[in-house]
């Protein structure tokens, strides 16, 4: 054995030190990107793509580095559709297997977070079940009950498990009365086609894509029973009507045009004989003091 004097090890431990130190903070850069790339995909790509969860508007991407390889990953992330400009085979194979669905640029991407959603799909397709396979929905036929409960999510009747905000809030649907709904979403009423079907809008339902619903629903997700309730609703809504005209913001400033003037009458009821005896008292005394000069 090779024997190391007391000085030799105390020159040597600052550099021990060091070098387990930056192992642990490389560690931790590691754990803190792997975190950053798993939140950029619930946010960004979770809506149309699985990991071993079968397709939804996106393939499936268990396996992705099998089929493509890592560099024309990382160019489609970046730019999706220059991609597809390019005339690439297999980005215009993406597009027709998606029906003509073309991938936008994720806000935020870059060269750096391209390569870490690379690892992160690597490494998730290495497990038996992906936390990224999406969400489980029952298969189970969907009922009257259903649909009555998810209109009543939507008009925010019923609370939400986890108090998140109805739908009537940002969106309208057709059937649901003169005022309509909100205008800062599009119409919801055939979404449930636009999205392909109970797993496509579920999984949307789940973890949706845009920043306002993001921002919204983030802190406050939506349970699985609710997301059923909700796809009941939106397939009824599909089946039976066409998207609603927007007179909603029409029929609200009617209404308040009628409510003012319906004000405006009631004070003139109410005020018309209020100061009429003051008034007539003054007259009187105007009177007299005319009299008497």
């Amino acid at each position: 054995m090779i024997a190391v004097s007391r000085r030799s090890f105390l020159a040597i431990l600052p550099i021990w030190i060091l070098l387990i130190g930056g192992q642990e903070i490389r560690g931790d850069e590691r754990a803190l990107q792997a975190e950053q790339a798993k939140s950029f995909f619930r946010q960004n790509c979770m809506s149309c793509h699985t990991i071993g969860g079968g397709r939804l508007t996106g393939p499936d991407l268990k396996g992705a580095l099998e089929r493509k390889d890592r560099s024309w990953l990382k160019r489609f992330l970046l730019d999706p559709v220059a991609m597809l400009e390019s005339g690439d085979a297999y980005a215009a194979k993406l597009k027709k297997e998606s029906r003509g669905a073309v991938m936008p640029r994720a806000a935020g991407i870059t060269p750096q977070v391209a390569d870490l959603l690379i690892d992160l799909i690597e490494a998730e397709s290495e497990l038996e079940k992906s936390e990224f396979a999406g969400l489980q929905i029952s298969e189970r036929p969907l009922t009257a009950i259903d649909v009555e409960r998810g209109r009543e999510i939507f008009l925010g009747l019923h609370s939400l498990e986890r108090q998140g905000a109805s739908c009537i809030s940002c969106h309208s649907i057709n059937g649901i009365g003169g005022l309509g709904g909100g205008l800062l979403g599009p119409d919801l009423t055939k979404v449930y086609d636009r999205l392909q079907g109970r797993k496509g809008l579920a999984t949307w339902l789940a973890a949706p894509a845009t920043p306002t619903m993001q921002s919204i629903f983030k802190p406050h997700p939506l349970e699985s029973g609710e997301i059923l309730a909700l796809v009941a609703y939106f397939k009824e809504a599909a089946e039976t009507g066409s998207e609603a005209p927007p007179s909603g913001p029409l029929h609200f400033i009617l209404l308040g045009l009628v409510g003012a003037v319906g004000v405006l009458v009631i004070f003139d009821v109410l005020w018309r004989t209020r100061f009429r005896s003051v008034r007539a008292r003054l007259v009187a005394d105007q009177g007299e003091r005319a009299l008497h000069r």
